[in-house]
């Protein structure tokens, strides 16, 4: 898979420059087809979310249900492009001022208007410490005004540089120009909320009952550990082009579960399926397993602050002595590409660097590894001993067995594997209690700084609390560079950093790997894997 320069070109391009009112994907059915009379679309979530507000999400099981539920800005296309969604169009004349229209037909599933005040209120929300939003440092990264000040508690969430000029009219101001801007804004962090509902019901604002949204579906149920439900929103300014009535999201954490009940037509969608049966699963049903690259890396991450993993030697050694061939083609086997750097190949624009160590024969990697761990004191009479976390998964566990494995063949080193439930785990991370932990990052815009912002000093996600001065710089130094060849070369030099500091081991590069029941229409293959359920639809069968 190669870098695409012209798409994110032409993307930036259209940020730049006024956008003429159009409007957002809605579900397309072919002429002649026919519909299914229930349209229920029934969807593996492969975990509980943490929660279903928008500006306190950190995962993939939240931001999915949340993506039906509100609409931002702006959202994502089936391609990955930026799309109209809530603004009808924007514009900027320096990449530092943006303003945008809002559609006036817009509005809460309540029938009270979506308008630019319900925006300027949720993005200061979002920044507010009070809210403590972990992703409150994604309003920092494009430098809206004042927002490295807010965190720090020197200035007022009010002094954000987001404003309503009036009812329809949005206004955000940046502190350096940022053209590739508007393409961030279909993150939940940037999602309207209902400022009424959360002063009424505060906390509970998000259960059934309470939670008003603008998006295409709202809430009716929720049971925790069993399903989500929702059900088409008639207020949505698109209803009349939504297909599909109902959406359930199930919370099925065992591929195998999920593959089973998609096999017995109970779910249309799996969240992913179990590597063990790929081959079987691509040979019998060809027409529903579904392979699309994806803009993420799966990595592990170490504690860079606690020992002994604050030594880079240690923390090379274990990342040398992984075999990212025999994991990304032999353990997984779905279209996988092994990985040496944070930033995936797919990433528009990005250029990986060459890597000595990656160019390394795995024999040539196992010998180094082995001397550094001896320089760093551990050896058969010390050997290196330390727990290895992940959030509960069959495939997740497929992997840390065989790295376990490797770790133990190549260095001594022995790994005791810790499994938690996906809420507990984000926990256990987030407060650093950990020594080496498995992750993912999934880009939420299609520009390389989305995976790399990741590692700076000041990340709110930075969980191995990972510090160096000097990738702080040049990360900081891309922010006001408009042109794309020349951020994309900074971008190399960060992984080059990371390469040598090695605070996470790269493992290998995403593939969205799922079924899809063959009835289910508008299935897209974004990169972003950003599904919409109103843009789908189930066929008669």
């Amino acid at each position: 898979m190669t870098p695409k320069k012209n798409d994110f070109a032409m993307a930036v391009l259209a940020a730049s420059l006024l956008m003429q009112p159009t409007h957002a994907l809605a579900a397309e059915v072919p002429a002649g087809a026919i519909l299914a009379q229930q349209q229920h679309l029934v969807k593996d979530n492969g975990a509980e979310p943490a929660t279903l507000d928008p500006h306190k999400t950190e995962g993939v099981p939240g931001a999915n249900v949340q993506r039906d539920l509100f609409e931002g800005l702006v959202i994502s296309g089936p391609k990955g492009e930026t799309l109209p969604g809530v603004a009808t169009h924007w514009d900027t004349d320096d990449n530092m001022r943006f303003t945008f229209h809002l559609r006036p037909e817009a509005k809460w599933s309540n029938g009270d208007p979506v308008t630019a005040r319900d925006f300027e209120y949720s993005f200061k929300r979002a920044i507010n410490p009070a809210t403590a939003s972990p992703y409150a440092w994604y309003l920092e990264i494009p430098t809206i005004i004042n927002a490295a000040a807010i965190l720090k508690g020197e200035k007022e969430p009010e002094q954000l540089g987001v404003k309503a000029l009036d009812e329809h009219t949005l206004e955000i101001r940046l502190e350096h120009p940022v053209p590739y801007f508007v393409t961030m804004l279909a993150h939940t962090t940037t999602y309207p909320v209902h400022r009424k509902a959360i002063e009424q019901h505060g906390d509970n604002w998000t259960r059934p009952g309470n939670l008003i949204s603008n998006g295409a579906y709202t809430l009716s149920s929720w049971v925790v550990n069993e399903r989500i439900e929702l059900e088409r929103n008639p207020h949505y300014w698109n209803d009349k082009q939504t297909v599909v009535d109902r959406v359930s999201y199930l919370p099925i954490s065992s591929q195998n579960a999920a593959m089973n009940r998609f096999l017995a037509g109970e779910i249309h969608l799996t969240n992913d399926m179990p590597i063990e049966h790929f081959k079987r699963l691509s040979q019998q049903h060809p027409e529903e397993v579904r392979i699309t690259g994806y803009v993420g890396t799966y990595y592990y991450l170490f504690n860079t602050q606690k020992p002994p993993f604050d030594d880079v030697r240690v923390r090379k050694a274990l990342s040398y002595s992984i075999d990212r061939h025999v994991i990304a083609n032999l353990v997984m086997g779905q279209g996988q590409l092994p990985g040496y750097t944070m930033t995936p190949e797919i990433v528009d624009g990005f250029t990986p660097p060459s890597l000595a160590w990656a160019n390394w024969t795995q024999t040539q990697r196992d010998d180094t590894a082995r001397e550094l761990l001896e320089q760093a004191g551990f050896n058969k009479q010390n050997p290196l001993k330390f727990e290895l976390l992940y959030n509960t998964s069959e495939n997740h566990k497929k992997v840390a067995v065989a790295i376990a494995s490797m770790w133990k063949k190549s260095l001594g080193a022995e790994a005791e594997l810790v499994n938690q439930e996906w809420k507990t785990y984000l926990d256990t991370k987030t407060q650093g209690n950990f020594d080496v932990a498995r992750a993912g990052w999934i880009a939420d815009y299609n520009e390389a700084s989305s995976m790399l912002d990741l590692l700076q000093s000041t990340h709110g996600n930075n969980d191995g609390k990972y510090s160096s001065l000097k990738y702080d710089q040049l990360m900081k130094a891309t922010r006001a560079m408009v042109d794309a060849d020349a951020r994309n070369a900074k971008y190399t030099q960060a992984e080059e950093i990371l390469a040598e500091d090695m605070p996470i081991a790269p493992i290998y590069q995403y593939v969205t790997a799922r079924l899809v029941q063959q009835h289910v229409g508008g299935y897209p293959e974004n990169p972003l894997d950003n599904l919409y359920s109103k843009d789908m639809y189930i066929l008669a069968h």
